[in-house]
Protein backbone atom coordinates (compact mmCIF):
# COMPACT_ATOMS: atom_id res chain seq x y z
CA UNK A 1 0.00 0.00 0.00
CA UNK A 2 2.93 2.46 -0.21
CA UNK A 3 2.59 3.01 -3.25
CA UNK A 4 -0.43 5.57 -2.29
CA UNK A 5 1.34 7.46 0.09
CA UNK A 6 3.40 10.43 -1.65
CA UNK A 7 5.55 13.31 -1.32
CA UNK A 8 5.59 14.55 -5.21
CA UNK A 9 2.10 15.87 -5.90
CA UNK A 10 2.23 17.93 -8.96
CA UNK A 11 -0.69 20.74 -8.91
CA UNK A 12 -1.78 19.35 -11.81
CA UNK A 13 -2.55 15.69 -10.29
CA UNK A 14 -3.94 18.03 -7.18
CA UNK A 15 -6.09 19.59 -9.63
CA UNK A 16 -7.41 16.72 -11.56
CA UNK A 17 -8.40 14.92 -8.42
CA UNK A 18 -10.31 17.91 -6.85
CA UNK A 19 -11.94 18.48 -10.19
CA UNK A 20 -13.26 15.17 -10.73
CA UNK A 21 -17.12 15.06 -10.68
CA UNK A 22 -18.19 14.83 -7.17
CA UNK A 23 -20.40 11.68 -6.82
CA UNK A 24 -16.44 9.73 -8.56
CA UNK A 25 -14.16 11.62 -6.08
CA UNK A 26 -16.29 10.90 -2.82
CA UNK A 27 -16.51 6.62 -4.39
CA UNK A 28 -12.48 7.05 -5.07
CA UNK A 29 -12.34 8.80 -1.79
CA UNK A 30 -13.99 6.44 0.35
CA UNK A 31 -12.27 3.78 -1.30
CA UNK A 32 -9.00 5.00 -0.23
CA UNK A 33 -10.43 5.77 3.31
CA UNK A 34 -11.54 1.91 3.57
CA UNK A 35 -8.10 1.24 2.80
CA UNK A 36 -6.07 2.53 5.27
CA UNK A 37 -8.52 3.79 7.94
CA UNK A 38 -11.31 1.95 10.13
CA UNK A 39 -14.20 3.94 8.43
CA UNK A 40 -16.65 3.35 11.33
CA UNK A 41 -14.43 5.16 13.55
CA UNK A 42 -14.22 8.93 14.00
CA UNK A 43 -12.01 10.67 16.49
CA UNK A 44 -14.13 12.83 19.19
CA UNK A 45 -12.11 16.06 19.68
CA UNK A 46 -13.07 18.86 22.64
CA UNK A 47 -11.23 22.28 22.01
CA UNK A 48 -10.86 24.67 24.66
CA UNK A 49 -9.61 28.17 24.47
CA UNK A 50 -7.43 28.20 27.70
CA UNK A 51 -6.47 32.01 27.19
CA UNK A 52 -8.60 34.41 24.81
CA UNK A 53 -8.90 37.64 23.36
CA UNK A 54 -6.24 39.95 22.58
CA UNK A 55 -3.90 38.58 20.00
CA UNK A 56 -1.34 40.95 18.47
CA UNK A 57 -1.81 39.25 14.78
CA UNK A 58 -4.16 40.55 12.26
CA UNK A 59 -5.92 37.03 11.05
CA UNK A 60 -8.90 38.96 8.82
CA UNK A 61 -11.45 35.85 9.58
CA UNK A 62 -10.52 35.92 13.57
CA UNK A 63 -13.06 37.25 16.56
CA UNK A 64 -9.57 37.30 18.68
CA UNK A 65 -7.62 40.07 17.23
CA UNK A 66 -6.81 42.93 18.49
CA UNK A 67 -6.92 44.85 15.11
CA UNK A 68 -10.82 43.37 14.76
CA UNK A 69 -13.95 44.52 16.52
CA UNK A 70 -15.58 41.47 17.23
CA UNK A 71 -16.49 42.24 20.88
CA UNK A 72 -14.60 39.49 22.36
CA UNK A 73 -13.17 39.99 26.09
CA UNK A 74 -9.59 39.59 26.65
CA UNK A 75 -9.47 36.85 29.19
CA UNK A 76 -6.35 35.68 31.32
CA UNK A 77 -4.87 32.31 31.02
CA UNK A 78 -7.13 30.00 32.68
CA UNK A 79 -6.53 28.30 36.44
CA UNK A 80 -4.59 25.20 36.00
CA UNK A 81 -7.67 22.88 37.96
CA UNK A 82 -10.21 24.48 35.65
CA UNK A 83 -8.42 23.26 32.75
CA UNK A 84 -8.23 20.08 33.93
CA UNK A 85 -11.91 20.06 35.33
CA UNK A 86 -12.81 20.75 31.48
CA UNK A 87 -10.59 17.86 30.58
CA UNK A 88 -11.77 15.74 32.68
CA UNK A 89 -15.67 16.22 31.80
CA UNK A 90 -14.67 16.66 28.05
CA UNK A 91 -13.29 12.44 28.72
CA UNK A 92 -16.48 11.55 30.01
CA UNK A 93 -18.42 13.13 27.17
CA UNK A 94 -16.63 10.90 24.84
CA UNK A 95 -13.83 12.75 24.03
CA UNK A 96 -10.53 11.00 23.32
CA UNK A 97 -7.91 14.25 22.32
CA UNK A 98 -8.25 17.34 24.34
CA UNK A 99 -7.13 20.31 22.49
CA UNK A 100 -6.06 24.00 23.97
CA UNK A 101 -5.70 27.07 22.33
CA UNK A 102 -4.18 30.89 23.15
CA UNK A 103 -4.45 33.89 21.73
CA UNK A 104 -1.02 34.15 21.53
CA UNK A 105 1.19 35.03 18.14
CA UNK A 106 3.98 32.95 19.41
CA UNK A 107 4.97 31.54 22.83
CA UNK A 108 6.98 33.12 25.80
CA UNK A 109 9.49 31.05 28.04
CA UNK A 110 7.61 32.67 31.01
CA UNK A 111 5.30 31.57 33.75
CA UNK A 112 2.06 31.12 31.55
CA UNK A 113 4.36 29.08 29.32
CA UNK A 114 5.18 26.59 32.65
CA UNK A 115 1.13 27.03 33.57
CA UNK A 116 0.78 24.86 30.00
CA UNK A 117 3.06 22.27 30.78
CA UNK A 118 1.46 21.90 34.12
CA UNK A 119 -2.05 21.75 32.15
CA UNK A 120 -0.45 19.15 29.33
CA UNK A 121 1.21 16.97 32.28
CA UNK A 122 -2.70 16.89 33.77
CA UNK A 123 -4.35 16.12 30.62
CA UNK A 124 -2.04 13.39 29.32
CA UNK A 125 -2.16 11.68 32.83
CA UNK A 126 -6.15 11.43 32.22
CA UNK A 127 -5.27 9.37 28.88
CA UNK A 128 -5.93 11.66 26.47
CA UNK A 129 -4.14 12.85 23.83
CA UNK A 130 -3.13 16.30 24.01
CA UNK A 131 -3.02 18.86 21.24
CA UNK A 132 -2.19 23.09 21.94
CA UNK A 133 -2.21 25.55 19.26
CA UNK A 134 -0.19 28.87 20.70
CA UNK A 135 1.13 30.31 17.93
CA UNK A 136 4.54 30.20 16.97
CA UNK A 137 7.17 28.21 18.78
CA UNK A 138 10.85 27.07 18.70
CA UNK A 139 12.48 24.19 18.38
CA UNK A 140 13.06 24.27 22.47
CA UNK A 141 9.92 25.36 23.31
CA UNK A 142 8.70 22.36 20.91
CA UNK A 143 10.73 20.13 22.91
CA UNK A 144 9.36 21.54 26.60
CA UNK A 145 5.85 20.88 25.04
CA UNK A 146 6.90 17.33 24.08
CA UNK A 147 8.48 16.06 27.18
CA UNK A 148 5.31 17.31 29.15
CA UNK A 149 3.33 14.93 27.08
CA UNK A 150 2.03 17.08 24.20
CA UNK A 151 0.86 14.39 21.31
CA UNK A 152 0.37 16.69 18.86
CA UNK A 153 0.69 21.03 17.72
CA UNK A 154 -1.91 22.65 15.44
CA UNK A 155 -0.69 25.08 13.25
CA UNK A 156 -2.74 25.79 10.63
CA UNK A 157 -1.17 26.97 7.15
CA UNK A 158 -4.97 28.73 6.42
CA UNK A 159 -4.72 28.79 2.41
CA UNK A 160 -2.46 29.13 -0.17
CA UNK A 161 1.01 30.67 -0.14
CA UNK A 162 -0.41 32.90 -2.64
CA UNK A 163 -3.91 34.27 -1.46
CA UNK A 164 -2.04 34.08 2.49
CA UNK A 165 -0.80 37.85 1.95
CA UNK A 166 -4.37 38.99 1.72
CA UNK A 167 -5.58 37.29 4.76
CA UNK A 168 -2.48 37.90 7.44
CA UNK A 169 -0.12 40.51 7.34
CA UNK A 170 1.70 39.86 10.81
CA UNK A 171 3.04 36.89 10.11
CA UNK A 172 4.61 34.84 6.94
CA UNK A 173 3.66 31.61 5.40
CA UNK A 174 7.33 30.58 5.91
CA UNK A 175 7.19 31.49 9.73
CA UNK A 176 4.28 29.18 9.97
CA UNK A 177 6.19 26.21 7.88
CA UNK A 178 9.22 26.61 10.18
CA UNK A 179 7.00 26.36 13.19
CA UNK A 180 5.78 22.99 11.50
CA UNK A 181 9.88 22.11 11.61
CA UNK A 182 10.61 22.77 14.62
CA UNK A 183 7.32 20.65 16.24
CA UNK A 184 8.88 17.90 13.78
CA UNK A 185 12.13 18.03 14.82
CA UNK A 186 10.60 17.62 18.92
CA UNK A 187 8.83 14.36 17.91
CA UNK A 188 5.33 15.44 18.48
CA UNK A 189 2.85 14.90 15.28
CA UNK A 190 1.37 17.92 13.51
CA UNK A 191 -1.90 18.80 13.74
CA UNK A 192 -2.09 20.88 10.02
CA UNK A 193 -5.13 22.34 7.40
CA UNK A 194 -6.66 25.46 6.31
CA UNK A 195 -10.13 27.30 6.03
CA UNK A 196 -12.38 27.39 2.88
CA UNK A 197 -14.47 30.57 2.71
CA UNK A 198 -12.32 33.35 2.94
CA UNK A 199 -12.45 34.57 -0.33
CA UNK A 200 -9.79 32.40 -1.97
CA UNK A 201 -10.50 30.38 -5.38
CA UNK A 202 -10.41 26.57 -6.58
CA UNK A 203 -7.01 27.37 -7.37
CA UNK A 204 -5.81 28.30 -4.00
CA UNK A 205 -7.62 25.57 -2.21
CA UNK A 206 -5.59 23.05 -4.70
CA UNK A 207 -2.27 25.00 -3.96
CA UNK A 208 -2.80 24.80 -0.31
CA UNK A 209 -3.32 21.17 -0.32
CA UNK A 210 0.20 20.86 -2.52
CA UNK A 211 1.98 22.12 0.61
CA UNK A 212 0.44 20.20 2.41
CA UNK A 213 0.99 16.84 1.05
CA UNK A 214 4.71 17.49 0.11
CA UNK A 215 5.95 17.69 3.27
CA UNK A 216 8.52 15.56 3.96
CA UNK A 217 6.30 13.94 6.32
CA UNK A 218 1.97 14.10 6.03
CA UNK A 219 0.40 16.01 8.78
CA UNK A 220 -0.91 13.12 11.47
CA UNK A 221 -4.13 15.54 11.20
CA UNK A 222 -5.73 17.91 8.50
CA UNK A 223 -8.34 20.26 9.94
CA UNK A 224 -10.54 21.27 7.15
CA UNK A 225 -12.47 24.50 8.53
CA UNK A 226 -15.53 26.11 7.10
CA UNK A 227 -15.51 30.10 7.39
CA UNK A 228 -17.68 31.26 10.05
CA UNK A 229 -18.40 34.67 9.57
CA UNK A 230 -17.89 36.96 12.46
CA UNK A 231 -19.41 40.13 12.79
CA UNK A 232 -16.53 42.74 13.29
CA UNK A 233 -14.21 41.08 11.25
CA UNK A 234 -12.82 42.08 7.65
CA UNK A 235 -14.57 39.04 6.08
CA UNK A 236 -18.10 39.30 8.01
CA UNK A 237 -19.89 39.37 5.05
CA UNK A 238 -18.63 36.67 3.44
CA UNK A 239 -21.11 34.44 1.57
CA UNK A 240 -21.11 30.79 3.71
CA UNK A 241 -19.02 28.04 2.19
CA UNK A 242 -20.59 25.65 -0.21
CA UNK A 243 -20.94 22.13 1.34
CA UNK A 244 -19.98 20.66 -1.91
CA UNK A 245 -16.71 22.59 -1.55
CA UNK A 246 -16.39 21.10 1.67
CA UNK A 247 -16.71 17.60 0.45
CA UNK A 248 -14.41 17.91 -2.57
CA UNK A 249 -11.56 19.50 -0.30
CA UNK A 250 -12.13 16.79 2.34
CA UNK A 251 -12.00 13.80 -0.52
CA UNK A 252 -8.86 15.24 -1.84
CA UNK A 253 -6.94 15.34 1.32
CA UNK A 254 -8.36 11.81 2.05
CA UNK A 255 -6.66 10.72 -1.68
CA UNK A 256 -3.82 12.47 -1.06
CA UNK A 257 -2.34 11.84 2.49
CA UNK A 258 -4.27 7.89 3.28
CA UNK A 259 -2.97 8.06 6.36
CA UNK A 260 -3.86 11.12 7.95
CA UNK A 261 -7.17 12.08 10.13
CA UNK A 262 -9.04 14.49 8.33
CA UNK A 263 -11.04 16.38 10.49
CA UNK A 264 -14.62 18.03 9.45
CA UNK A 265 -14.00 21.05 11.62
CA UNK A 266 -15.31 24.46 11.99
CA UNK A 267 -18.58 25.40 10.47
CA UNK A 268 -20.57 22.35 11.34
CA UNK A 269 -22.81 24.34 12.61
CA UNK A 270 -23.76 25.66 9.98
CA UNK A 271 -24.42 21.90 8.13
CA UNK A 272 -26.94 19.15 8.36
CA UNK A 273 -26.45 15.58 9.53
CA UNK A 274 -26.48 14.63 5.61
CA UNK A 275 -24.29 16.89 4.53
CA UNK A 276 -21.87 15.76 7.38
CA UNK A 277 -22.26 12.54 6.78
CA UNK A 278 -20.94 13.13 2.64
CA UNK A 279 -18.30 14.52 4.38
CA UNK A 280 -17.85 11.41 6.24
CA UNK A 281 -18.27 9.31 3.69
CA UNK A 282 -15.58 11.46 1.78
CA UNK A 283 -12.94 10.22 4.14
CA UNK A 284 -13.65 13.04 6.96
CA UNK A 285 -13.23 10.63 10.38
CA UNK A 286 -12.35 13.46 13.18
CA UNK A 287 -14.30 15.92 14.58
CA UNK A 288 -14.52 18.90 17.31
CA UNK A 289 -17.72 18.17 19.97
CA UNK A 290 -18.73 20.63 22.62
CA UNK A 291 -21.03 23.52 21.69
CA UNK A 292 -17.94 25.86 21.35
CA UNK A 293 -14.67 26.31 19.09
CA UNK A 294 -12.85 28.59 21.19
CA UNK A 295 -15.60 31.65 20.05
CA UNK A 296 -17.75 30.35 17.76
CA UNK A 297 -20.29 27.72 17.89
CA UNK A 298 -20.55 24.36 17.31
CA UNK A 299 -23.45 21.35 17.34
CA UNK A 300 -24.10 20.31 21.05
CA UNK A 301 -22.98 16.76 22.30
CA UNK A 302 -26.47 15.51 22.24
CA UNK A 303 -26.61 16.13 18.42
CA UNK A 304 -23.54 14.64 17.85
CA UNK A 305 -24.18 11.80 19.82
CA UNK A 306 -27.44 11.41 17.56
CA UNK A 307 -25.40 11.50 14.07
CA UNK A 308 -23.16 9.21 15.50
CA UNK A 309 -25.95 6.43 16.47
CA UNK A 310 -27.86 7.23 12.96
CA UNK A 311 -24.51 6.74 11.25
CA UNK A 312 -23.88 3.85 13.47
CA UNK A 313 -20.16 5.67 13.66
CA UNK A 314 -18.49 5.22 17.27
CA UNK A 315 -15.23 7.09 18.76
CA UNK A 316 -11.80 6.16 17.42
CA UNK A 317 -9.62 5.85 20.93
CA UNK A 318 -6.29 7.61 22.05
CA UNK A 319 -3.22 6.73 20.37
CA UNK A 320 -4.51 3.82 18.58
CA UNK A 321 -1.37 4.02 16.73
CA UNK A 322 0.72 2.83 19.41
CA UNK A 323 -1.26 0.51 20.75
CA UNK A 324 -1.76 -1.47 18.08
CA UNK A 325 1.82 -1.00 16.85
CA UNK A 326 1.25 0.57 13.55
CA UNK A 327 0.31 3.84 12.06
CA UNK A 328 -2.93 4.19 10.53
Amino acid sequence: MTEDIRHDWTIDEISEIYHTPVLELVYRAATMHRKYQDTGEVQVCTLLSIKTGGCPEDCAYCSQSVHNHSGVKVESLMKTEEVLEKARRAKSAGSTRFCMGAAWREVRDNRDFDRVLEMIHGVNDMGLEVCCTLGMLTESQAKKLQEAGLYAYNHNLDTSPEYYGEIIHTRTYEDRLQTLENVRKAGVTVCCGGIIGLGETHEDRISMLHVLCNLPEHPESVPINGLVAIAGTPLENNAPFDVWDMVRMIATARILMPKTMVRLSAGRREMSMAEQALCFMAGANSIFTGEKLLTTPNPSLEEDQEMFDLLGLKPRESFKEEKHGTYI
